[in-house]
């Protein structure tokens, strides 16, 4: 039994890193969190840009925290700060570089195989989120361009002329955090935004007013070429513009193949289904993070989503 998890973590985003806080700070002692990555947090990492606000009130979503991580207003990097402090505080177990590759119950308990040996559980959260892999585009990028092509915010520079391409929140997103530093077009192929929140559509509305983004719907690209080391952009209605950098941020490949592999149930649209709990089919395997929401979530919802996992393993083990 000295071998045998209470809980295993998979997954070093903020619901993760929130599951094995609150599992130790509730007697669980054998907790353990396994990452894929070379360390915690990699969508803040590689999709924020460095210095950006990181607000605990997101986008109009309940910032009550309802556990016991503390988590306040801040930047990218006091962010990292505070999840590293919480990890070395609560003395943490975490393996990085450690990707998992099944999750099986056998018995009462759960095998999880990984590249670097098998641990076993009694229960195991998966919050590995939703992204996955970025999607690129169905035309070929010339490889001369791949320094002033993106699929995050990374090397921006301020003073650009960028293109961002996409329909989505993430997006959006971008198009406003870089319009303020830069002359940003955002460019859509269908003629609305379907999947874009109210807040966000909002405040790209305003700024489409005041100059401050250009937004060109019905606006599907057909290939790119290399113009003088800048980013040609040739459009399917015969435009072609020319960008200093594209940024793509056209949604990614959620990890459904992984979840299904595990056994947990989906609904026709490929996501988990959990009840309230965020417990899934398979009772003690729990799924929790932005991975079960239909729309972007929070750290302060990841948070959440940790904090109502552990508190039903909890009522359970008792």
């Amino acid at each position: 039994m000295s071998n045998i998890y209470d809980l295993v973590v998979i997954g070093g985003g903020p619901c993760g890193i929130g599951g094995v806080v609150e599992a130790k700070a509730n007697g669980l002692q054998k907790v353990v969190l396994l990452e894929k990555g070379d360390n915690h947090s990699q969508t803040i990492r590689k999709f924020y840009k460095d210095n950006k606000r990181v607000d605990k009130e997101y986008k109009g979503q309940d910032s009550t925290i309802h556990g016991v991580v503390a988590f306040e207003d801040g930047t990218k990097e006091t962010t990292l700060d505070f999840f590293d402090k919480l990890l070395d505080d609560g003395k943490i177990e975490a393996v990085f570089n450690c990707e998992v590759e099944s999750v099986k119950k056998v018995g009462e308990n759960f095998e999880v195989a990984t590249a670097k040996g098998l641990y076993t559980a009694k229960n195991v959260m998966i919050t590995i989120g939703k992204m996955g892999k970025p999607n690129k585009p169905d035309y070929k990028i010339p490889l001369s361009l791949n320094n002033v092509i993106n699929f995050n915010l990374n090397n921006c520079s301020k003073g650009e002329k960028i293109l961002v391409v996409g329909g989505g929140n993430s997006a959006v997103e971008y198009a406003i955090e870089l319009c303020q530093y830069n002359d940003t077009t955002l460019a859509y192929r269908r003629d609305t935004f379907a999947r874009v929140n109210d807040t966000n559509l909002e405040a790209l509305n305003e700024l489409e007013k005041i100059g401050k983004i250009k937004v060109r719907l019905n606006h599907d690209i057909s290939g790119l070429d290399n113009e003088s080391g800048k980013v040609k952009v040739i459009y399917t209605n015969g435009k072609e513009r020319v960008y200093d950098r594209v940024i793509y941020a056209i949604g990614g490949s959620s990890p459904v193949d992984f979840l299904q592999k595990c056994g947990i149930n989906m609904d026709d649209k490929g996501n988990a289904i959990v009840d309230e709990n965020y417990e899934s089919n398979i009772k003690g395997l729990y799924v929790g993070g932005d991975i079960v929401l239909k729309n972007g979530g929070s750290i302060v919802v990841a948070l959440n989503h940790a904090h109502a996992i552990i508190k039903d393993i909890i009522k359970k083990r008792a």
